[in-house]
């Protein structure tokens, strides 16, 4: 068996000095099917290490729930990882940011209001205690020191930069991370990381424990900040940062490979140890995605390609090159040469006629989990057990009513009366009010939780409606309400197809779309084969290919195209099902040859 230390200057693999060089690759962002090719184009490039997060509420959807299985095996992935012959890092949070959902942190877990949150707290204690037993003995039991991949777990993630608890309290918090952590086999060394700023480094670690730093730039200053702190031991970047997320909204952000590799070539001449965040960065599948708030509510797109070496659809870059030829400067490099030298081959293209559709409205009963709860209060989707997805609010309205005010919307509300649209409410824009039709009838509120806040104070805050929710001349206090199970619109609309009469209203094939609704197409392709789907002329909504849930598309940008994973694919009788929340030019769909991830900032 190995030992992986902390020496006085190196980090040392049975006693031999070992400069990690990792990159971070998110097993929960990249198909099953794919990670092994992803983990040998991480070797091919350079790296000896691979660093992933592990997003709790990924595993523990709800509170009765600890999934290991299929996308979420853990397990697998660090067994290819060491197949691949490559050491890893595991970042089981329980907080990871990450520009995930929540940060990784369970919506459920904050139902309570009483529950801490990133604190010494008992309840919120207790929870992460279950949690580290369901998971972190596959972890255990895949150590270094046990003939396994893994050479340091990290507790807690980027400290420094949350709360105002005075040092005490935090490190007290801390150490019972630490006491968790070592209870579930953990023997190998562990970790804190900060951003590269004095005063977060100072907060965000224990003694005790090994710091590392985050940073992007100006490795030399940076890696002089963290020795100020960490006065022996190796230096070492947990992340990298040579990309950056999208916001929808926003532009595609990038950062020059030239610029990456330089600051890199400076980071290893300087001996440290490096996690390239991120060496892949994938997608985020579904409805995983997180979102900012500092005033503007920013949520992530569904594409998490990062700008990193190695592209979304798990294509090298031209930083991919610049990045290993940095790499051989200094460590071995393995003499296969790199993956996809010709570049990529073109997708497959072709246009799809969605040939079948669901008003929205005739959609929503079917949709629902339950039937519609009576409320006497505005609920948050919290009180709905909703921990992501969209809900439905249904009350009455007046003649007189004019206008709906919400104290706060989180996300986004369509609006209908008597099933027509007759407005938004957005958190992003701070759109609060709509005007209303002068008369009588149902109002409905489509919900949609664009992703829990990942980073700052307003973690942990609950989603939906905030009340009081209020008219011209009143405030609506009598409710409906209830959660939907998006997850089952495909199913739901081919149960439609099979027996429409005996399940909800089908449009004539071939009309043009006009307004929301689920819509459907089949198409053979070239099975196997990475896709892209475009959706010019669409507004906002979800996209199925053959039921995977491929997560969200919006025409604000500044993705233009949806990737579509290979191993999703068929030759023939593919499906594609859109739930589109508005409307679209008409009633087609493309699949082109490229990714388009929008305009740069540059």
């Amino acid at each position: 068996m190995a030992t992986f230390e902390i020496g006085p200057e190196d980090f040392l693999l049975d006693g031999e000095r070992m400069q990690v060089v990792s990159g971070a690759l998110h097993y929960f962002r990249v198909h099953p099917d794919q990670w092994a090719d992803r983990i040998r184009k991480a070797r091919l490039m350079g790296l000896n290490t691979i660093e992933t997060y592990v997003p709790w509420n990924f595993h523990a959807p709800d509170p009765d729930t600890f999934d290991l299985t299929g996308r979420r095996d853990l397990g697998r992935f660090l067994d290819l990882v060491a197949a691949e012959g490559l050491h890893a890092i595991v970042r089981p949070g329980p907080y990871i940011c990450a520009e995930w959902d929540g940060g990784g942190l369970p919506g459920w877990l904050f139902a309570d209001r009483a529950v801490g949150v990133r604190r010494h707290e008992p309840r919120f204690l207790a929870a992460i205690g279950t949690y580290f037993a369901n998971l972190l003995p596959l972890v255990a039991e895949r150590q270094v020191t046990r003939g396994g991949p893994v050479l340091m777990v990290q507790v807690e993630n980027e400290y420094g930069a949350y709360g105002n608890d005075p040092v005490p309290e935090r490190q007290k918090y801390l150490r019972a991370l630490v006491d968790l952590t070592r209870e579930q086999g953990i023997d190998v060394p562990l970790f804190t990381c900060d951003q590269a700023d004095d005063e977060m480094l100072a907060r965000g670690g224990l003694p005790e424990l090994h710091k590392t730093a985050t940073f992007g730039s100006r490795s030399t200053e940076r890696l002089e900040i963290l020795r100020r702190h960490q006065p022996t031991g190796p230096l070492m970047c947990m992340e990298f940062w040579n990309g950056w997320f999208d916001s929808w909204g926003l532009e595609h952000h990038i950062a020059p490979a030239e610029a990456n590799a330089a600051d890199l070539d400076d980071l290893l001449a300087a001996g440290g140890s490096v996690n390239l965040y991120m060496f892949h960065g994938g997608t985020n599948f579904g409805l995983t995605s997180g979102a900012n708030d500092k005033g503007i509510y920013r949520p992530i797109t569904t594409s998490y390609d990062y700008d990193a070496p190695l592209a979304e659809d798990g294509t090298p870059t031209a930083k991919y090159h610049a990045m290993r030829e940095v790499i051989a400067r200094h460590l071995p490099v393995p003499d296969a040469g790199t993956p996809d030298a010709d570049g990529p081959a073109a997708a497959p293209v072709l246009d799809v006629d969605l040939s079948a559709q669901v008003p929205l409205t005739h959609a929503l009963p079917s949709l629902l989990r339950e039937d519609l709860a009576a409320f006497t209060s505005t609920p948050t989707t919290d009180d709905l057990r909703l921990w992501s997805g969209f809900a439905v609010y249904r009350t009455r309205i007046q003649a007189d009513d004019l206008v709906l005010t919400v104290t706060e919307v989180r996300d986004r509300a369509v609006v209908l009366v008597d099933d027509e649209q007759v407005g938004v409410l957005d958190r992003a824009s701070h759109t609060f009010a709509v005007a209303l039709p002068a008369r009588a009838g149902d109002l409905t509120l489509l919900v949609e939780d664009q992703g829990r806040v990942n980073y700052g104070p307003r973690i942990g805050e609950p989603k939906g409606l905030v009340g009081p929710v209020r008219t011209a001349t009143r405030t609506l206090d009598e409710w409906e309400a209830g959660a939907l199970r998006v997850e089952d619109a495909p199913e739901l609309l081919r149960a439609a197809l099979d027996a429409p009469g005996r399940a909800l209203p089908v449009a004539a094939r071939g009309v043009r779309p006009v307004g929301a609704g689920l819509y459907r197409a089949t198409f053979d392709s070239v099975g196997g084969a990475d896709h892209f789907l475009r959706l010019d002329g669409w507004t906002k909504g979800l996209a199925w290919v053959n039921g995977e849930l491929l997560g969200r598309y919006w025409s604000l940008g500044p993705t233009h195209t949806l990737y579509v994973p290979g191993p999703v694919v068929r030759d023939a009788g593919n499906e594609l099902v859109l739930l589109e929340l508005h409307g679209a030019a008409d009633a087609r769909a493309g699949f082109v040859a490229a990714p388009a991830l929008g305009i740069t900032e540059q």
